[in-house]
């Protein structure tokens, strides 16, 4: 199985990943929401040179061009919520794609915050057999909601190629990742971080903190 972290090569996208992870520039949502739209747009940059492509010509107003363009299918796929200005970013980018949306939310089983669990409600997809599937999701902590999300998505068509994306990833959940799909060639991981650790409530270190309350404001 394919993985890549792009904090491994020099590039602006550091810059804004740092910037999600500053305590004080997380104050102003606007800008933390602003951060990983952007983020979407050079992560899928970056997806879409590998990607395969055809060539065709256009008629300009001077005379015709031979110009590439995307052969494949692209159906991008977001987890509830924060994912939602991750995705906006891939749809700057992939803006003639199908779309596909799961809820998948995590919870606490004991009082002490130490066992979660993850509950999916809502899943909306169209088919995707023999396309490419790019599901966003910005934390990829235990990995649990990414791989139920793919699961999920699944049920509508198995995809020639499904590429996962995380803002920030830890070990242990691309671990995870890597133990439940590694076997399937055609499913990769992307990443513009990967952190070392997990602490007792499942947070990312160093991390960011929850990227739902930071994007849209704390949650009962």
């Amino acid at each position: 199985m394919k993985v890549v972290n792009m904090s491994e090569t020099p590039s602006v996208l550091n810059q804004y990943v740092s910037e999600l992870r500053d305590v004080q520039i997380q104050q102003d949502r606007m800008r933390f929401r602003r951060n990983l739209e952007r983020i979407g747009e050079m992560m899928a940059f970056e997806i879409s040179k590998d990607l395969s492509y055809k060539e065709t010509t256009v008629q300009t107003p001077l005379a015709e061009c031979k110009c590439q363009r995307l052969s494949e299918e692209i159906v991008l796929a977001t987890i509830f919520r924060a994912g939602l200005p991750f995705h906006q970013g891939f749809l700057n980018v992939f803006d003639r794609a199908e779309n596909g949306f799961v809820s998948a939310f995590r919870y606490y089983k004991d009082k002490e915050c130490s066992k979660v669990g993850v509950n999916v409600e809502y899943m909306a997809s169209p088919d995707l057999t023999d396309k490419t599937l790019i599901i966003v999701d910005p934390m990829l902590a235990k990995g649990y909601s990414l791989e139920l999300g793919l699961v999920a998505f699944l049920k509508n068509g198995r995809p020639r190629r499904a590429i996962l994306v995380s803002v920030i990833a830890s070990e242990e959940g691309v671990a995870h990742i890597q133990k439940s799909f590694g076997e399937y060639e055609e499913v990769e991981l992307w990443c513009a971080a990967i952190d070392p650790v997990l602490n007792e409530r499942s947070y990312i270190v160093p991390g960011l903190g929850d990227a739902g309350d930071l994007a849209y404001g704390d949650k009962l």
